[in-house]
């Protein structure tokens, strides 16, 4: 991952530790996999472009962290996983829900604090959630979504439902002691769950060499006796394998997973960050092992799809995103009187005041 930078140093490429996002000769997964995981992907990216777009127009506003390198880190869960299992992320939350089916109209919405978003305008950015997809949620306290995914693995476990919980986490929030008290209560009642970090390598935007001795990150969970393992998360194949392997070993009973994304993110760690500590030689270096041009390369290459089936894919998103766009400008606002719904899931809650 990108190494220490010194202020007003820049990196040596030849620090940076190499994570290639190369696509097998002979393809590994079937013709729709590959055309699902290039669509999703694409969404994903031009959904976030787009909100970049929107946010220097001041259309959205507040906070927003973009996904924009990552893609592939949710694409490739997906297809490794159930409807049924659950997922909770941190604050860098538009493309998981896009991956698992939320409409992009009700995500831009969201965006735009619109009444017709996926929480209804209150949560913004950081909190996107959709009960239909299962997606509990992104989270704006750094940490904060670790121990409630082992506790939404403790229900699954309890209800004996079969499903699991991924849960995900920035490189900056394996600093957060909850870390630790939640991978000790999750090996020890060998929780379902899946603890993923995406180690982007600069978190809000230190490197990790200068935050920690522990540079290695799935380091961290063998000292819970975790299964643990880093995975080249530049590669969808890569993140679909660990990720069903981790899945595995969650139902059969065999606990917990801990999981190393090794991931770069192409913008900073929100809008307002112009990180500018790194350098643009690094950038350029990830961005020609681009996930997305991976799996497009091993389309065309395996011939199961021609340049103009892509870009009739291209085109149809560009068309959603649109749509998502128009959907969010023509929607109202929330009315005054929504400040005092949803704040407790019981109607008649006994401790409400008058």
């Amino acid at each position: 991952m990108p190494p220490a930078v010194s202020k007003g140093k820049s990196a040596k490429k030849g620090d940076v530790k190499e994570a290639e996002a190369t696509s097998p000769a002979k393809p590994k997964f079937s013709k729709e996999t590959y055309l699902a995981w290039y669509e999703q992907m694409q969404l994903m990216r031009k959904f976030e472009e787009k909100a970049g777009q929107l946010y220097g127009q001041q259309k959205i506003k507040g906070f927003c962290h973009l996904y924009i390198g990552q893609e592939a880190c949710a694409a490739g869960a997906v297809s490794a996983l159930r409807k049924g299992d659950k997922w909770i992320t941190a604050y860098r939350d538009h493309a998981h829900p896009l991956a698992l089916g939320t409409s992009p109209n009700a995500i831009m919405a969201e965006l735009y604090a619109k009444a017709t978003g996926c929480s209804k305008g209150k949560g913004g950015s950081m909190h996107i959630f959709d009960k239909e997809v299962n997606f509990v949620g992104g989270h704006g306290i750094v940490g904060a979504q670790v121990p409630m995914g082992a506790g939404i693995a403790f229900a699954e476990k309890y209800n004996k439902t079969g499903n699991l919980c991924i849960c995900y986490m920035g490189d900056g929030a394996v600093r957060q002691g909850a870390l630790h008290e939640a991978f000790n209560m999750a090996m020890l009642w060998k929780l379902p769950v899946i603890f993923v970090v995406e180690n982007n390598g600069y978190a809000m935007g230190t490197s990790v060499q200068r935050t920690s001795n522990v540079t290695e990150l799935y380091h961290i969970g063998r000292g819970y006796d975790m299964p643990s393992e880093p995975v080249n998360a530049m590669n969808v194949e890569d993140v679909h394998d660990a990720v069903a392997r981790a899945a595995e070993r969650a139902r059969a009973g065999e606990g917990p997973t801990f999981l190393e994304f090794k991931t770069y993110r192409y913008k900073g760690h929100s809008m307002s960050d112009p990180a500018k500590y790194r350098t643009k030689e690094e950038l350029e270096d990830y961005r020609s092992r681009d996930a997305i041009e991976a799996v497009r390369h091993t389309i065309l290459t395996n011939n199961m799809a021609t340049e103009e089936a892509l870009t009739a894919i291209d085109d149809k998103i560009k068309v959603q995103v649109q749509e998502s766009v128009e959907f969010a400008e023509t929607s109202p606002y929330p009315t005054a009187d929504e400040l005092f719904k949803d704040v407790y899931v019981q109607q008649d809650y006994p401790y409400i005041r008058d």
